[in-house]
């Protein structure tokens, strides 16, 4: 007998796969647990979370957000004609100022619009971050921690390294009274207070303490973004109407 023949009459049975869902199957074969993402959505979420990097990388144990990625992203959302809108997620300890001061700049100046919302924490170099949108919201229980800049490393003791200093300090001082509504006196006082914060110098603000300062515009959770976000891209789209109508 033709042994290929055999082979042929014989087939061996396929193992049935059980119906496994593609999410599912990701969180398995790789951890992810990204949602899919609707097709027709007209808004990006970008997320700042952990420890801001920037020049020098940190150990591989640190959960970082990398300016390196975020920059161009900001740059393909505001080419991407599909996207109308921006959502900010913060949880950030904060981290590299430079890295965090042009992540905010760019945020800054988009020319759609933008909303973040800082849930957990949004400290030190994370507040230029929350309030460089057009509105921003936290979490009745996030914290916002405000600080003076400090250095690590080896550091030339030299009154230029301390001018230097300053300067950077003024950088972040002007942009967050700029892009915000608190008073710049208000601001270096609770960057400058005592005893708020156990072995450093700075304040930590809550909340709704964010919002009677002036740092954030309310206080509120993911369902109200989306909607302010909503009404902010509904009101461009009317501008742009009008602006249709004239020319």
């Amino acid at each position: 007998m033709n042994p290929n023949v055999n082979q042929e009459q014989t087939p061996e049975k396929e193992e049935q796969k059980p119906n496994v869902s593609p999410l599912i199957e990701k969180i398995q074969q790789l951890g992810q647990t990204n949602v899919p993402q609707m097709q027709d959505s007209n808004i990006h979420c970008l997320t700042i979370v952990g420890q801001i990097e920037g020049h020098l990388q940190l150990p591989p144990q640190n959960k970082t957000t990398k300016y390196e990625h975020v920059i161009p992203q900001i740059v393909a959302i505001e080419q991407n004609p599909k996207i109308e809108g921006l959502l900010i997620v913060l949880n950030t300890v904060g981290g590299d100022v430079e890295a965090g001061l042009a992540i905010a700049e760019m945020l800054a100046s988009l020319s759609k619009p933008t909303v973040s919302i800082v849930l957990g924490g949004g400290h030190s170099i994370g507040v230029p971050i929350a309030v460089s949108t057009d509105y921003s919201f936290i979490a009745g229980t996030a914290t916002m921690t405000i600080h003076p800049i400090r250095l690590t490393g080896l550091v030339i003791g030299v009154p230029q390294t301390f001018e230097y200093l300053d300067k950077m300090q003024d950088r972040v001082i002007n942009f967050v009274t700029k892009h915000s509504r608190v008073k710049e006196e208000t601001f270096k006082d609770l960057m400058f207070a005592k005893g708020n914060l156990t072995r450093d110098i700075g304040t930590n603000v809550v909340g709704s303490d964010a919002v009677k300062y002036g740092l954030i515009n309310e206080v509120g959770g993911i369902g109200q973004a989306m909607k302010k976000l909503y009404e902010l891209i509904d009101m461009r789209r009317k501008e742009k109407e009008g602006e249709g109508l004239i020319q």
